[in-house]
């Protein structure tokens, strides 16, 4: 049985009214629950949206959006990645619903419980559905590799500097600022 938006929507608002907490996508019209992720990632996340923002906002290169926003795939697939961004011109305005576009970025991070290679397969699905550039954030071997739809895939680690010239021309930071601080 393919499900569809109206069936993942129905779902939400039954999980909700039930104080259920679970991010729901929709591939291949097969729905895929998903629970809260582990502090360490959500942390990255986190770190990683205001490290863009810091520089997309005073631009106005358009817009980030975090693990909740669900985006429409041409596929029809309703899918959410951890971060994504979508260039000014592409949504010049957002809407209460989900977006029907390919967000110029994905960025996916591991959770304690994830498969690398599930991973790899959803940033690989975005690229192939017209993302320009892809991420994919191993807190457990402390890399970020970034995927380009030409194939290439670069692995970053230590002081590697990310920049992502093509989205945000002079923006870079250290991979090693993404890692939550330890207090001692």
């Amino acid at each position: 049985m393919n499900l569809t938006i109206e069936d993942v929507e129905r779902l939400q608002q039954k999980l909700e009214e039930e104080q259920q907490d679970y991010q729901i996508e929709l591939q291949e019209g097969n729905i895929l629950l998903m629970g809260p992720s582990d502090i360490e990632s959500s942390e990255i996340g986190a770190q990683l949206i205001y490290l863009l923002k810091l520089w997309i906002n005073p631009r106005k290169l358009g817009r980030i959006f975090d693990s909740s926003g669900g985006f429409i795939m041409p596929n029809t697939d309703l899918r959410a990645p951890d971060v994504s961004f979508v260039a000014a011109e592409r949504l010049k305005r957002t809407v209460r619903d989900f977006a029907e576009l390919v967000p110029d970025l994905v960025v996916e991070i591991k959770s304690k419980t994830d498969r690398i290679s599930k991973l790899e397969d959803k940033v690989k699905l975005f690229l192939d559905l017209g993302a320009r550039v892809g991420i994919l954030i191993n807190p457990d071997e402390l890399t970020v590799s970034v995927y380009r739809p030409h194939g290439d895939v670069k692995v970053l680690t230590g002081d590697d500097k990310l920049t992502i010239n093509e989205l945000f021309p002079g923006w870079e930071i250290a991979i090693s600022e993404l890692w939550p601080p330890i207090f001692e």
